[in-house]
């Protein structure tokens, strides 16, 4: 029996041994298992022996065994000699960073970041899992430079504290404008750092900085992709590159670089053009593509290379709306008359001549406000002051081909080709035109009656010789009859005599006929005229008196009545007194009204005269209950049997 409880209590001391076997051990051998997925972050409690067992001053990690936290970390793995009473060992997972992410550090211990600077430079340290090495190495405490890529690391977080951010992307078609907020100042009369090579992209920023990299906005650019930029030491702006579309080129303009000699020579004096690279406005110009330009330190103006049309006319914009502020020109002629025209103008900008005309006028809307507005809009002002409106009109095309001439030459010395000079819609004044438009009616009516004359005595001509040529037969046969009877001439002579002596008669007659019956026709259309006239201006007469009467008797009527209302009020105010007036005219109103100012029953609650509410209420309801005529019956009785009341 004593046997197989020894024999159980070595079973319980075994089971209890290969469970606790791991206090076993620590307490016995100070043994420490960390396992593969954790790091051993050590923490000395005491110093036995030695000389360094405290840390320096304004040092929180220990490196050479002083009690503290320890920058040496246990990897996975089996360790001894970690003595519970002496060490504290905290397991702390791997600090993984996830693909598409960086992680940020920042050093809780190390030596001071140099004044000016704000950021850790990156020292050799095993990308910080090393921090006995980090702090060896002059590592500095706060934000590091340096970052981690994905993948996972045994990072002494008593040391380093590490913040995961996303990597930058930039889309296509669009540049990343950098700013960085560490390195040199930037150089007097300059707005951004000067170019660095090296740096990837500004990804290894260390590299930056050893290169004498400016704080501030950069030069560089950064093209689409992914990258890792550290956002402690870079922000980044993402804009949409420049497009210069088809027909144009871009003029570059370079807020940074260095002074460059101007290559336009001594003639043009509106302006230094550069070198490409040189501050100022570049020489070569930027063909039709897509450009990552940095807004900030460059700016692009846009040239038309094509023929480009501007409309100096009200209702009527061309899409690259150079000539949106553009108007119809209103011009004066010599006889003081005010018209306006429409008028075309179209130029052509060479683009070996852009720069030139960028770098005298700024761009093109100040070419078209400065120079073309003013020179086509005072010729033509001046153009019409030396000739009255129907000359103008008459010599329309000498005036465009003078003004073409005319501005081409003004355009040649601003580097502009003028192509061609339009005259559109030119608009007269209206009384003008009606007064033409009646002149011309009157000279084609004019023109219209010569010839109605002419046809009229054409036609009498023609009717004329007509008769004659219907005598010529009589007087040919008499004639003939003449000769076959000569004895008997003297007879038919004198018979044809007396034939045509009546036909002259009578054709004489006709047209003397036909003159009175002309005459006397225009004469009544004259006389209707005349009447119609009349008849007009007596009826517009009539109708006007017979409103003037109508508006006078109305106004007598009205005033009168006023009147009357006016003193009858007069009088019953006089004899009435004003107040009393007063409550006649409100006693007047509520009864046209019908206002019951006196109620059917009187109720009253004082118990007096032998009544109380509650009797009154009782007939107020048997009241309610009677058909009509009984209840004025008994409301008449009611008020004889108060009156006699009153007067007991």
């Amino acid at each position: 029996m004593e046997a197989l409880i020894s024999n159980y209590w070595w079973v319980l001391v075994a089971l209890l041994c290969a469970v606790l076997y791991k206090y076993i051990l620590r307490f016995l051998f100070g043994m420490v298992i960390v396992p593969e997925d954790r790091i051993g972050l050590i923490t000395k409690k005491f110093v036995l022996f030695g000389s360094d067992r405290e840390l320096p001053d304004g040092r929180i990690i220990a490196v050479k065994g002083e009690a503290g936290f320890q920058g040496k970390t246990l990897a996975p793995g089996l360790y001894f000699g970690m003595w519970f009473w002496q060490y504290s060992v905290n397991m702390e997972q791997f600090t993984i960073i996830p693909e598409g992410k960086i992680g940020l550090i920042m050093a809780k211990d190390g030596s001071e970041i140099p004044t000016g600077n704000i950021l850790g430079q990156r020292v050799e340290s095993d990308n910080y899992q090393d921090a006995v090495k980090f702090l060896d190495n002059g590592g500095q405490r706060g934000r590091q430079t340096s970052y981690i890529t994905s993948g996972s690391y045994r990072i002494n977080t008593m040391l380093f504290q590490v913040s995961v951010t996303d990597m930058i992307r930039i889309q296509e078609s669009m540049v990343g404008i950098v700013t960085t907020l560490d390195g040199l100042p930037i150089e007097a009369n300059q707005i951004a750092g000067k170019l660095v090579e090296g740096h990837n992209n500004f990804q290894n920023f260390d590299a930056f900085i050893k290169q004498g990299g400016n704080r501030g906005l950069q030069p560089q650019v950064i093209l689409a992709g992914s990258y890792n930029l550290n956002p402690w030491a870079i922000q980044l702006e993402e804009i949409p590159m420049t497009e210069i579309a088809i027909g144009y080129v871009g003029v570059v303009i370079s807020f940074i670089g260095t002074d460059g000699n101007d290559l336009t020579g001594a003639d043009f004096k509106h302006g230094n053009i550069v070198g490409k690279g040189s501050k100022g406005v570049w020489l070569e110009p930027l063909g039709p593509g897509k450009y990552p330009i940095n807004k900030y330190i460059m700016k692009v103006e846009l040239v038309p290379t094509t023929n480009l049309v501007l409309n100096w006319a009200s209702a009527r914009s061309e899409a690259h709306n150079l000539d949106k502020n553009l108007s119809t020109i209103t011009v004066r002629s010599k006889d003081g008359f005010p018209f306006n025209l429409d008028v075309a103008q179209i130029i052509h900008v060479p683009t070996t001549e852009a720069p030139k005309v960028i770098a005298r006028f700024g761009n093109m809307v100040n070419l078209v406000s400065q120079v073309l507005e003013p020179t086509i809009g005072n010729y033509f002002r001046n153009s019409a002051q030396g000739s009255d409106v129907i000359a103008f009109l008459s010599t329309r095309k000498e005036r465009q081909e003078s003004a073409k001439e005319h501005i081409r030459k003004v355009l040649d010395e601003y580097n502009v080709n003028a192509v061609d000079t339009l005259i559109g819609d030119i608009v007269p004044p209206e009384s003008l035109m009606k007064t033409l438009t009646d002149r011309k009616i009157a000279e084609e009516q004019k023109v219209t009656y010569e010839t109605q004359k002419q046809a009229q005595e054409t036609r009498q001509g023609m009717e004329k010789e007509t008769a004659i040529a219907d005598m010529q037969k009589d007087i040919v046969k008499a004639q003939q009859s003449v000769e076959i009877a000569e004895r008997t001439a003297s007879a038919t002579v004198k018979k044809s005599e007396g034939d045509a002596a009546g036909v002259k008669l009578a054709v004489g007659a006709e047209a003397e006929a036909t003159k009175m019956r002309a005459h006397a026709e225009a004469e009544a259309t004259k006389a209707r005229a005349q009447a119609d006239s009349e008849a007009i201006k007596l009826r517009a007469s009539a109708e006007a008196e017979q409103i003037s009467l109508t508006g006078g008797a109305e106004a007598g009527k009205i005033l009168a009545i006023g009147k009357s209302t006016a003193e009858a009020y007069e009088l019953a105010v006089k004899a009435l007194g004003g107040e009393n007036f007063t409550r006649y005219k409100i006693t007047e109103e509520l009864s046209k009204g019908n206002v019951k100012l006196i109620p059917d029953v009187l109720i009253g609650g004082n118990g007096n005269n032998g009544g109380s509410a509650m009797d009154g209420l009782l007939g107020l309801k048997l009241m309610e209950l009677m058909d009509p005529q009984q209840r004025k019956e008994v409301v008449a009785v009611a008020e004889i049997i108060e009156t006699q009341t009153k007067r007991g």
